[in-house]
């Protein structure tokens, strides 16, 4: 039975008890609000499908998201990303609304009006973070939701690219990579790269197609220079895979100082970030990201190796992804294979 009390002069709190089920509480600023819950409620008793909203009527996004960043995403690869960006969700007024409040027009508001100022591929990254936020509170934690996401369209995304280096623009950053050098007063001179890292992680992507993270992650340990293979033993899609050297990978890696650490490249994403965006923009090219080095490097390996080859080094489980967004061979390029 519902029973409704009053509380201050604006607040009406209902109590269900019925045997079988734990007592349902819940306070409302109005009076039929009130009623009408307590009514739902008894009936979703009386019929046994009843399960309780109490976690989800008093929980609001931001503390389900900050939930998630304290338990779930240190388990992630991306945990360093992952958990700026749930942070930065959670600052959104929508982190403020209790989850039983939450419907799929709030969030195609969200979507309609973040694509105002953001691309499409970063809206639809934000609304597949928010829809696995739910999806684990409701599978794992207890609470009792639907998940307002599965209704809501996500953006057309068009982010493929056929971004290729050419000869001059491979010239000019490899330049602008150089050490700088030191006037007689022993200053350091404009121009030129103060991380001497950066340049052999260009030279090393561009000869083994390794992402960022996979380069930055070698270690020496995992290097055999007389069998020219590097080992990465956890890659972003979970799977160890060996690379190939080439006689120029060999020389670049040949060349380096060891770290006393053991990574082959000492330094960090931010810094290697840093240090190539400048070395593009005073090297006057656009347009061009690192993960564009990755394409280059692919589309250079694909005039030696058949696909399945290619697949092998760049550790691609899907030959179709590999074709489709990396495998970007020229008609000119193709003209000069079939001779």
């Amino acid at each position: 039975m519902a029973y409704i009390r009053k509380r201050g002069p604006f607040q009406y709190q209902v109590t269900v008890r019925r045997r079988g089920y734990p007592e349902q509480t819940a306070t409302f600023v109005d009076h039929r609000e009130a009623e009408a819950w307590g009514l739902q409620v008894e009936s979703e008793m009386t019929r046994g499908v009843f399960v309780s909203r109490v976690e989800s009527e008093r929980t609001t996004l931001k503390e389900l998201i900050d939930r998630y960043v304290l338990e779930i995403t240190p388990k992630h690869k991306g945990q360093a990303s992952e958990s700026l960006r749930l942070k930065s969700l959670a600052r959104h007024p929508l982190g403020e609304r209790y989850l039983a409040t939450l419907t799929p027009k709030d969030f195609a508001l969200y979507r309609d009006e973040r694509l105002k100022v953001r691309k499409p591929a970063t809206v639809t990254r934000e609304l597949a973070l928010f829809a696995r936020v739910i999806e684990v509170a409701r599978r794992e934690w207890d609470i009792h939701m639907d998940n307002p996401l599965k209704l809501v369209t996500r953006p057309v995304v068009r982010n493929e690219r056929d971004r290729r280096l050419t000869t001059e623009e491979e010239g000019a950053l490899l330049s602008e990579l150089e050490g700088q050098g030191r006037d007689w007063h022993g200053r350091l001179e404009s121009g030129g790269m103060r991380n001497p890292w950066v340049r052999p992680i260009v030279l090393l992507a561009l000869e083994t197609a390794c992402r960022r993270s996979e380069l930055l992650s070698l270690k020496w340990s995992n290097v055999d220079l007389t069998r020219r293979v590097a080992f990465l033993p956890d890659t972003k899609n979970g799977h160890s895979r060996g690379i190939p050297l080439s006689t120029k990978a060999l020389m670049v890696l040949s060349e380096l100082p060891r770290s006393i650490d053991g990574f082959v490249f000492p330094t960090t994403e931010a810094a290697l970030k840093k240090g190539y965006e400048r070395a593009v923009q005073r090297a006057g090219i656009k347009n061009l990201t690192f993960h564009d080095l990755r394409r280059e490097a692919t589309s250079r390996l694909a005039k030696k190796l058949s696909l399945l080859d290619l697949a092998k080094v760049t550790g691609h489980r899907s030959v179709n992804v590999l074709h489709q967004r990396y495998y970007n061979i020229s008609a000119e390029e193709l003209a000069l294979k079939i001779g």
